[in-house]
């Protein structure tokens, strides 16, 4: 006994002096541990970007061993494949460790002192220093493994670092080692691993999370950070270790079950005398199926790898190889959306500034539903910035994109940007407003190619941002012209047209874009507008806007192709032809001549009543009697709405009861209506007869509710809509030979007699439904009623059977 005992102590002391002799301890100087504290402390705004960090250097250490084994093979010996995976691993006490493992080009003794122990020093870089260009070309290689590895320490109390070097020439038999290093020690570790060659080859980061960071832990979480900041940072498949539950078959059980039910039943039995003379009866019953015996089963914990990054980057491929359905897929994982993209741009190109770059651009099948909820907001949310497939950041602050398309769905993979070190922001914003321009630009080519060559699908994008065009082509100057050729309007001719093609149907002479608006009515309803009639009649197009941002559109664009726009709800039309119809223009002034008594009558009725200022031939009816424009100072019916919802006259209430008044009513002197008032007015009596009241008034309510009437057709509201409704009912009751005076019942049951007295439970409290009866216990109780109405007994809601939804 004393001989083991020697022989174990002897062992241990053995092991102590190997440990002793192979473990080393290096202190961090002085400048760059206070600088290692910085990088911990405050360098990065988020500790989310650890992870991000990791999975970077890990990239970047298996592109190093894929450039090396172009020259060395040998290299790839030791591990099969090249991959990246993540481990949480929860302790018992509650603490948990984060293991990141690549089976990447590993490192000696040396080389964790140097790129570990000395802050921010590249292996890679030193790599790429010595490795040709043609041959780094087509590296992924991003970030300083020093300063990115030391971010682990924003959510690590202590981190391992276990690595084994890759095979070579230089290096036959190369062995594991560990780096170790506490967030608060000034010191780091460097020891052979006691546990031998695990790894095969590469590096293995274990992360002792501190006890704020067990969040880290979940898988959900990881697989979050991963899809967020480096779903496409590698080409290398990520795999994340993960458990999931099975049910299988428990034999043990099912053994156990047959071996009950073949036992006799002996216990308890009597035997019966039966006599042989007495008759014996049976009862029949119906056989019953036994049910089926549900299986028993026992529930186990299978381990799996799934992969996080399963997606490559499309946008690093030729865009000939791609499948429509592949852009689709891409689209919907990425942003998030269940419905598919109208249309995408997939282009590479350079900033001019240096910089080169992949990009996809996509056009969403809809709008967001609080696009037009939040007017001053144009926060660009989904410009997904990237450099080297690492993601950067989705805020372009200043340089967002202007709100016309803040909807715009893209994803843009710069080749080298100015990073500030944490890889966080970018050191100057001179790309990002080269940036801006570029999606913008492509945006409008997209949208250009899909109205030029696939007209049903731009029917799509006229039904989804049809008005958003409008906007940009009213905030946008530099994109005007552009926006404007995207811009549709319905006319009395064709449902849908742009400007040009507008222009290209004008009559000969016509120098102004006719236009009718009227916010919230339909195209057919502003087809058969009074103030159309005879443009309609005689073939001119105009284009009819219904929409609030149409009236908007048109007043900022003012003229298209050095053509001015004309609202035929003004004062002022001209048709362009009017030179050479010279007996129009005499006729026109026959008419005012013959018409002159009715004219100075109306005049006199509608100053009096403020309907109008003036009245005049219509050149522009020709069906209806007559309609009530605004003059050229004046605000039409949808100018007065527009006005009216945005609380302007407020502000400018002077300016705006002038030009309220500023109406001209045109009478029509083919309509009947007309000509009949006018020969009443020319049968009343001269001023040297008498005057005749009666008619005079009947004349003057006829007159009163033609005009009132105009202005409801014209689409303005009138003066007193009581009176106006209280002639109509008496000429109403002319025609039907109703007395005018005859009284109407307006007899109606009293209200009871007043009682200020409160009733006796006023000032009780309502009873709450929601009683707690104790320790978090809701009960309430409710009455069961039976298919009739009928209750059937009452029970607490806790003991009834319910459905869990």
């Amino acid at each position: 006994m004393r001989l083991f005992r020697t022989v174990i102590t002897l062992g241990v002391l053995a092991v102590s002096a190997f440990a002793q002799e192979s473990h080393e301890k290096h202190a961090y100087q002085s400048d760059v541990a206070r600088l290692r504290k910085i990088v911990i402390n405050s360098l990065y705004s988020h500790r989310d970007v650890f992870l991000r960090e990791l999975i970077s250097n890990a990239n970047d250490a298996l592109e190093k061993l894929r450039l090396t084994s172009l020259t060395e093979p040998v290299v790839l010996s030791g591990a099969e494949e090249m991959n990246i995976t993540i481990k949480a691993v929860q302790d018992e006490e509650g603490a948990g460790r984060l293991i990141i493992t690549d089976t990447g080009i590993g490192m000696t003794p040396e080389e964790l002192k140097t790129n570990l122990g000395t802050l921010a020093k590249s292996g890679t870089s030193d790599f790429l220093s010595k490795a040709e260009s043609d041959t780094t070309g087509t590296g992924n290689l991003i970030g300083a493994f020093g300063l990115g590895f030391y971010s682990s320490f924003l959510v690590a109390d202590r981190v391992q670092v276990a690595s084994l070097a890759a095979k070579s020439s230089k290096n036959p038999n190369p062995a594991q080692y560990v780096f170790s290093s506490g967030a608060d020690e000034n010191s780091f570790d460097i020891y052979a691993d006691p546990r031998g060659n695990t790894l095969g080859r590469g590096t293995e980061i274990t992360l002792f999370l501190k006890g704020d960071a067990i969040e880290y832990l979940n898988e959900k979480t990881i697989t979050d950070l991963v899809n967020k900041h480096s779903s496409f940072s590698t080409a290398f498949p990520i795999y994340l270790a993960s458990k999931r539950v099975e049910f299988i078959l428990d034999q043990e059980a099912e053994d156990e079950a047959a071996a009950q039910e073949k036992k006799p039943d002996d216990e308890g039995t009597t035997k019966v005398d039966i006599d042989e003379d007495e008759a014996v009866i049976e009862d029949v019953t119906e056989e019953v199926e036994e049910p089926k015996k549900t299986p028993k089963t026992k529930q186990i914990e299978v381990d799996e790898w799934i992969r996080l990054n399963s997606q490559p980057p499309i946008w690093m491929r030729d865009p000939k190889t791609i499948s429509d359905e592949e852009y689709e897929s891409f689209y919907q994982v990425t942003f998030k959306d269940w419905q598919k993209p109208l249309a995408w741009y997939h282009f590479q190109g350079d900033s001019g500034s240096g910089v080169s770059f992949r990009s996809i651009i996509y056009v969403p099948s809809h709008l967001d539903d609080n696009y037009w909820q939040n007017p001053l907001q144009s926060v660009t949310k989904d410009i997904r910035l990237l450099v080297k497939r690492v993601f950067i950041t989705s805020d372009l602050g200043e340089d967002a994109l202007p709100k016309w398309a803040n909807w715009v769905k893209v994803v843009v993979d710069a080749e080298d940007l100015p990073l500030n070190v944490s890889r966080e922001m970018l050191q100057n914003n001179a790309f990002l407003k080269q940036l801006k321009g570029i999606i913008l630009r492509r945006l409008l080519q997209l949208l250009d190619r899909i109205q030029k060559e696939d007209p049903a699908k731009w029917e799509k994008v006229q039904e989804a941002y049809g008005n958003v065009f409008k906007l940009g082509a009213v905030e946008d100057h530099k994109n005007r012209e552009k926006l404007v050729q995207l811009v549709r309007f319905a006319t009395n001719q064709r449902n849908s047209t742009g400007l040009d093609e507008y222009l290209e149907n004008k009559k000969q002479g016509q120098s102004q874009i006719f236009y009718l608006a009227d916010m919230g009515k339909s195209p057919e309803e502003l087809a058969k507008s009074v103030f159309i009639e005879k443009l309609h009649a005689r073939g001119y197009e105009v284009l009819l806007l219904g929409d609030p941002l149409d009236e908007v559109f048109i007043t900022n664009i003012r003229r298209w192709k050095k053509i001015g726009f004309q609202d035929v709800a003004k004062a002022g039309l001209k048709f362009g032809d009017e030179d050479e119809a010279e007996g129009e223009a005499a006729e026109l002034a026959a008419q005012t001549e013959r018409y002159k008594p009715l004219i100075e009558w109306l005049r006199k009725e509608v100053r009096e009543k403020g309907a109008a200022r003036d009245v005049i031939i219509s050149n522009r009816l020709v069906i209806s009697s007559c309609a009530i424009v605004a003059d050229e100072s004046g605000y039409t019916a949808n100018l007065e709405k527009l006005i009216s919802s945005s609380h302007a006259q407020v502000n400018h209430k002077h300016m705006w009861e002038f030009a309220k008044k500023q109406k001209v009513l045109e009478i029509n002197p083919r309509s009947p209506l007309i000509e009949g008032l006018l020969r009443r007015i020319e049968q009343l009596p001269t001023e040297d007869e008498e005057r005749d009241i009666e008619a005079e008034d009947e004349l003057r309510e006829v007159a009163t509710v033609l005009v009132d009437g105009a202005l409801v057709r014209s689409g303005f509201a009138v003066t007193d809509s009581n009176d106006f409704f209280t002639r109509v009912d008496r000429i109403l009751r002319r025609s039907l030979g109703v007395s005018e005076t005859a009284p109407t019942d307006t007899t109606v049951k009293p209200a009871p007699p007043v009682d200020p007295e409160l009733p006796p439970d006023a000032d009780e409290p309502e009873p709450d439904p929601f009683e707690e009866t104790g320790r978090g216990q809701i009960s309430w109780e409710v009455e069961e009623v039976d298919e009739l109405g009928n209750p059937i007994k009452q029970v607490p809601v806790e003991m009834k059977r319910h459905d869990e939804l």
